[in-house]
């Protein structure tokens, strides 16, 4: 099934207030069905006997519910809402997709590889949901973990299970020179992605090579539903429509999300030059290249001294590309971008789209502060929705107090290349719904947060004007 250029190039977002912050009262009170069916209308993706996605959604098509499940646990100590898209999201939209009839729908997500994935369906509860779900209904496929590669950390160094899946499981896709990391690669193997071996993508990522591996449900889906969860994100600003999709891919070595070194010496990890972080990067390296156990923990405790050392010094940004300046992870974000709208099971991306993509984005609860792994809670109250990934974030942004032209994954969404996400330019971003009528940048022109927003200390040059920070 393909759909036409057009229904990928809608410039409106919908909006809906839900008028309170619990999800579970939220869920009782029939309310967020009631957010899901008013968005949907708003956007004319259904409102007749099948439900809110009849228009979207043709009987017997192929779906994909693409939720954002990062990791099983929030790193700091403000629970599970900030951290994922909530379960009662989930359910809600599963159980509307399910009236118009497609032929299989499945739920699923590549969380970081230290995810417990068991332990993430247990705490949400969807395990059991799911279970239940594909009791009754025969044509929910259930819930995948679309991992190839799992691990865990002891004692800071990283233990790796490959191949948890088989490679028939996934596409492969190389754009080749056509990717937007071609500018910015060289032949010294520069880009980085924290605890994995740099030799490894430097075999994915070369000059005239940028290869990503996607699971095969997704490319062999009629529509996806893309559920992401609005937060701050260290390294690229935001989370929200656009960042969900790294959750496509299958091995994190298909990935690059920083280049080596400093904005002095050509990379984009941190700003400047300093030889305290380029010795931490290179402590890294030997650490994630290591494969002797014994090797590894000596380095894994060299590691710990230098960034001991560069604290001390008064570094607040590490070595992970944790700051505006990363030229890079906004890059790999539309490139994946691109292969969801373009790509085809082959391997190619075509010249129309081979799906339908919608977005509905759970900033009930938004995420502020470290995020996406330690996120603090940020009461919105809001649903919202859009065709265009690249609108729905630009609303995300200045929701949460960013200008989204600061923003570079937002910004050069709306960019011009092979294989666009847009045919207009941000001031054709219009809402709908409970936040206002008309042009976005009009609508939202005066808009300040309710309360002060924490944000990632690399990104507080992001913020829109007069903007008050905590």
């Amino acid at each position: 099934m393909t759909s036409s250029a057009e229904a990928t190039f809608d410039p409106r977002v919908a909006a809906a207030d839900l008028g309170g912050d619990s999800y579970g009262e939220l869920e009782a009170s029939g309310e967020l069905k009631a957010a899901i069916d008013r968005i949907a209308r708003l956007l004319g993706w259904g409102a007749a006997e099948r439900g809110p996605f009849d228009a979207i959604v043709r009987p017997g098509a192929k779906v994909l519910v693409k939720p954002n499940w990062v990791l099983h646990e929030n790193q700091g100590p403000w629970g599970m809402e900030p951290l994922l898209t909530h379960a009662s999201i989930i359910r809600g939209v599963v159980e509307a997709l399910l009236r118009a009839r497609p032929s299989r729908l499945t739920v699923g997500d590549a969380p970081i590889q230290s995810c417990d994935f068991d332990q993430l369906l247990e705490v949400t509860g969807l395990g059991r949901w799911g279970t239940q779900l594909q009791a009754m209904a025969s044509i929910f496929a259930g819930i995948r973990d679309f991992r190839r590669t799992k691990c865990v950390m002891r004692g800071g160094v990283r233990e790796a299970f490959e191949d948890q899946l088989s490679a028939d499981h996934f596409v492969l896709f190389d754009l080749g020179e056509e990717s937007l990391l071609e500018p910015v690669t060289d032949r010294c193997g520069s880009f980085r992605v924290t605890q994995y071996d740099p030799a490894q993508m430097a075999k994915t990522h070369t000059r005239g090579r940028h290869q990503y591996l996607v699971a095969r449900d997704v490319i062999e889906a009629d529509v996806i539903v893309n559920l992401p969860k609005l937060k701050t994100h260290k390294k690229a600003g935001l989370t929200c429509a656009l960042k969900n999709l790294i959750g496509i891919n299958g091995n994190k070595e298909y990935l690059p999300h920083h280049r080596v070194g400093g904005s002095g010496h050509g990379g984009d990890c941190y700003p400047g030059t300093s030889m305290i972080k380029r010795s931490l990067e290179s402590a890294y390296d030997q650490l994630n290249r290591s494969s002797s156990g014994a090797a590894r923990r000596a380095w894994a405790a060299g590691v710990r001294l230098l960034d001991r050392v560069a604290r001390l010094h008064g570094d607040r940004l590490g070595v992970e590309g944790s700051w505006s300046g990363n030229d890079t992870i906004w890059r790999t974000c539309l490139d994946l971008n691109r292969i969801l709208i373009y790509g085809r099971s082959d391997g190619t991306l075509g010249n129309t789209p081979a799906r339908r993509v919608i977005h509905i984005v759970d900033a009930i609860i938004a995420g502020q502060g470290d995020g996406p792994l330690a996120p603090q809670p940020f009461a919105l109250g809001l649903l919202l929705a859009s065709e265009s990934a690249a609108c729905v974030d630009w609303v995300g942004a200045r929701l949460l107090g960013y200008d989204p032209m600061r923003i570079p994954m937002v910004r050069e969404a709306f960019g011009r290349f092979r294989w666009p996400l847009c045919s207009f330019n941000p001031n054709a971003v219009e809402l709908l719904g409970d936040l206002g009528a008309g042009g976005a940048e009009r609508v939202l022109a005066a808009y300040h947060p309710a309360k002060p927003v924490i944000y990632p200390i690399g990104w507080l040059d992001a913020l829109s004007e007069g903007h008050a920070t905590r």
